[in-house]
C-alpha cells in the first residue's frame, strides 16, 4: 500500500468515515423513510439531494487525506533582498532548509509544510497549502449534509405517532441519533465560520493567533498591526478557492496554485 493509502489506516479517519456511513444510512433508510416515504416522489427527490450531498463529501474528504499538503521545493531560496529588509533568514531548525514565508515545521509529519493551518487528525493529514481547499470544500459539504439530516430527524420526529409506540429501545435510539446530528451540525457550522473568516482575511489558524501576538506587541509600541496577505476579501477568495466561481465548489480544482513559496502581500498592492 502506498504512504497516502495508509493514511486511512488511522482510527479517527476510519472514525470519520463510520459516522458519515451511519448517518447517511439512518437518515435515507430510518428517517426519511419513516417521514415521506422512499417509494414516493418526494421521498426519493429528498434520498438524491442528500446522497448528492454526502458523495461529494466523502469525495472531498478522500481529496484532504490524499493530497499532499505542500513540501518546500530543494531548489528553494530564499529571496535576499526580501529577507534583509525584514531580518528574517528563516530557517528550520528541525529540517534545516530555509522556510518560504507562511511555512512550519509540522512536528507530527516531521517536515515543514507550506501555508500550514494546522495537522488535522480527522485526516491523519496536514492541512496546508495544496489541500487547503479540499479540507474547505470537505466542511461545506459535510456542513450541508449535517443540516439537511438534521431537518429530516426533525420532519420525522414531529409527523411520528409516539403515542402507539411501545417500549423504550426506539425512543431512546432517537435520542441518542438526535444528540449526534444535532451536535454535529452545531461543531461543523462552527468550524465552517471559522474557516470563512480565516479566508476572507487570507489567514491561516496559526497567522490568526501569531497576529493576536503582533497585535499585542504592536500596540504596546503605539502601533497598529494589519495582516500582510489581507489583500481584499475577493481577491483573498479567489487565491484560495480560484479565479472561476465555476470551479470554487470542486476540491480537485487547483490549477490556480503555485509552488507556494511566495504571496502577494499590501506591499505589493499599494
Amino acid at each position: 500500500m502506498s504512504t497516502k493509502g495508509k493514511r486511512f489506516l488511522s482510527v479517527p479517519v476510519l472514525a470519520v468515515f463510520s459516522l458519515m456511513s451511519f448517518v447517511y444510512y439512518s437518515s435515507i433508510f430510518v428517517f426519511l423513510h419513516d417521514w415521506l416515504d422512499l417509494q414516493s416522489s418526494p421521498g426519493t427527490l429528498n434520498a438524491y439531494l442528500f446522497s448528492l450531498f454526502a458523495s461529494l463529501s466523502l469525495f472531498s474528504f478522500f481529496s484532504c487525506v490524499l493530497t499532499d499538503p505542500g513540501h518546500v521545493p530543494s531548489s528553494y531560496a530564499p529571496d535576499v533582498e526580501f529577507s534583509k529588509d525584514n531580518e528574517e533568514l528563516k530557517k528550520c531548525d528541525k529540517c534545516f532548509v530555509y522556510k518560504p514565508p507562511r511555512t512550519h515545521h509540522c512536528r507530527v509529519c516531521r517536515r515543514c509544510i507550506l501555508k500550514m493551518d494546522h495537522h488535522c487528525l480527522w485526516i491523519n493529514n496536514c492541512v496546508g497549502y495544496w489541500n487547503y481547499k479540499a479540507f474547505f470544500v470537505f466542511v461545506l459539504y459535510a456542513t450541508i449534509s449535517s443540516i439537511y439530516a438534521t431537518v429530516v430527524f426533525i420532519s420525522c420526529v414531529f409527523q411520528k405517532d409516539w403515542d402507539s409506540i411501545e417500549g423504550s429501545s426506539l425512543k431512546i435510539f432517537y435520542v441518542l441519533y438526535g444528540t449526534v446530528v444535532v451536535g454535529l451540525t452545531i461543531i461543523l457550522l462552527t468550524l465552517f465560520g471559522w474557516h470563512v473568516y480565516l479566508i476572507l482575511r487570507n489567514m491561516t489558524t496559526i497567522e490568526y493567533y501569531e497576529g493576536n501576538r503582533a497585535k499585542w506587541l504592536a500596540m504596546k509600541s503605539g502601533q497598529s498591526y494589519r495582516h500582510p496577505f489581507n489583500i481584499g476579501a475577493y481577491k483573498n477568495i479567489t487565491l484560495i478557492l480560484g479565479p472561476n466561481m465555476l470551479k470554487w465548489l470542486c476540491p480537485t480544482a487547483v490549477s490556480h496554485l503555485k509552488e507556494g513559496v511566495s504571496f502577494p502581500t499590501l506591499r505589493d498592492n499599494s
